[in-house]
This record gives C-alpha cells, structure tokens and sequence, in this order.
C-alpha cells in the first residue's frame, strides 16, 4: 500500500520538509500544518516547514504555523531525508522550494488536484477528495494515526476553506462526513469560520469592491473578469497581501456569470489568471495556457502583460 511506503519513509527519516504551494491558500496551509502536528503526535519527529510566499494574516491561527521558515531563510543547499510536498499540483508550484525537493533523498506528493501528474517518488492523489486536508484525515484513518486537536483544526480549516465553508461543488457526503468527526476532537467550527472569512482588513474588502466596480461583461453577461495591476494592490496598501483572494468567487456569484476570472499583473511580461465556472470544465482551459486546477475552479501563469493575457484568455474561451 503506497500509505504504508509513507510510513515507512517518515520512520527511516531523521529531517523532514513540509511544503506548501506558491500563494498558499487554507488548504497548503492547513494541510502542512496539519501533517507537522501528525508526524510530531505519532512519530514524534518535529519537521521543518517552508513557505514560499507571503502568510496570509488569515492564516497565522493555524497552529505550529509560527514555526514555519520563509524560503528565503532556507538553506537551499540542505539535503532532507523525506521533503512532502502538500497540495502542490505540479513540482513547480512550490517555487524555489523546489530545489529542496528535488535534493532530498525521498520525496512524497500528497494532493488532491486531477492534473497532478505524480511527480514525487511517493504519491498519494485523490482528483475526489475536496481538499488535501480530507486526502491527509484518509492517512491517517488507515495508519490509525492519532488525531490531536491542533491536527484537528488544521484539516478542518483546510476542508472548509477549498469547499467554500462547503459551498462549492466538490462538498460531497463524505467531507461533510469527515468535518462531523472533526468536531469530535474538540475544534470551535464558528471560530475557524469567522477567522478565515470574517478577518479581512478594511484595505481588503475596498480593494475588492474597486475590482468589481470595474468588471467587464460579456457574450451576455455569461463571462465576467477584472484586471488587477500592481498600482492597484499598491494604491490599497496590500504590503504584499493577496488581496485578490475570494475576488473571482464574487464575480461567480453574479447570478448570469458562467465563467468569471481575475488576471493579476506580476510584472510587465507575466500575469497570473485564477478562473472559475459553474458548469463548464475550466481545468482543461487553463491546462492549454499551462496552468490546471479542478473542473470549475483552475488557474494558470501567461507569459504575457495583463491586457495581453485578457486577449488569449478570451481566445481560449471562445469569446
């Protein structure tokens, strides 16, 4: 059983990596967050942990997250026994941390994406299951890991932040299952709730309803997208914040929306798309301009300034 090879390799190792993806979401964090409070209880092995991006003030309740490293105070020449890469859909997607996993003596993959294309040594992908964090609650029913409560909140906060507060699509009976025996160890579900959607900074919610104030609209209002440039994130003072987050669910919500998208300008030749839809498979949009994702919930990076990007976007969605 490839769980029992996961097994085997954190006994064998004296130092682990836990990785998270680029921009990491409640999912990366709550799922790294909650495989370092797992291997601690059960093997009683502390992990280093790494962060690639900026942490999200959201997140900073998450517990251990503290202890974890920003990537660029890590020794990149360092040589794990065993890095875990969490959520992370493709080797990529942790940056520069990926010099970390591709130095270590094994590596595992534990996510959830259906584009994921098993890129690790140990592989544990399940394209059904709503968020890593319900893909993690799964390895540890089967090595019958002991679940603290700071675990607890971890996958909690993972499941309920990549369903939406389970609301979106991927929500089936068995996460809400899986979130029911969550709340046996003890976890405050409206606490969790109020610190992952109720915590936006005043310069947030402006900055987000700016970018819906200049949405465009079209093939009649079935497509909605907005441009966000970095004089915009700088004019509402992100201080490097992804102020964008939940921006492309707001456009989704629009009763005619179909398909909504947020292009974010990285630099003058790079933009960043994060797409969503409420029927068509947008996971296959996003793989041809060389990103991927879920059925109605993808992204991908164009080489191209933001307006240009728009343009290929539209192309691909035929508009």
């Amino acid at each position: 059983m490839i769980t029992e090879q996961l097994d085997t390799s954190i006994k064998n190792s004296k130092n682990i990596l836990l990785v998270s993806h680029i921009n990491p979401d409640g999912d990366t964090l709550g799922s790294m967050c909650g495989m370092y409070c797992l291997i601690n209880e059960n093997y009683k092995k502390k992990c280093d942990m790494v962060i690639v991006s900026k942490l999200p003030s959201t997140y900073e309740f998450l517990p251990d997250i503290k202890t974890a490293h920003h990537i660029e105070d890590m020794d990149l020449s360092r040589e794990y026994d065993l890095c875990i890469n969490l959520d992370v859909a493709a080797s990529d997607r942790c940056a520069d941390a990926q010099v970390l996993f591709n130095k270590s003596k094994n590596t595992a993959n534990i996510d959830h994406h259906e584009t994921n294309n098993a890129y690790a040594k140990i592989n544990i992908i399940n394209p059904e299951a709503s968020a890593t964090g319900e893909v993690i609650f799964d390895i540890a029913k089967e090595l019958k890991w002991k679940i603290t409560k700071d675990a607890a909140i971890c996958l909690y906060t993972a499941i309920l932040t990549d369903t939406g507060g389970f609301k979106f699509s991927n929500t089936t009976p068995k996460t809400m299952q899986i979130a029911g025996e969550l709340l046996t160890y003890g976890i405050n579900p409206p606490d969790i709730y109020q610190k992952c959607y109720e915590t936006q900074s005043k310069d947030m919610v402006l900055f987000q309803c700016y970018c819906v104030s200049k949405a465009e609209f079209l093939d009649n209002d079935r497509i909605a997208y907005t441009v966000v440039y970095k004089k915009d994130l700088e004019k509402f003072n992100s201080n490097g914040e992804d102020f964008t987050d939940g921006l492309t669910e707001k456009l989704r919500a629009i009763k005619t929306t179909e398909v909504a998208f947020v292009v974010k300008e990285l630099n003058s030749n790079t933009s960043k798309v994060s797409m969503r839809s409420k029927s068509k498979d947008i996971a296959k949009v996003c793989a041809r301009l060389g990103g991927g994702g879920h059925k109605l919930a993808a992204g991908a990076v164009i080489k191209s300034n933001a307006a240009n990007a728009v343009k290929i976007i539209l192309k691909e969605l035929s508009i």
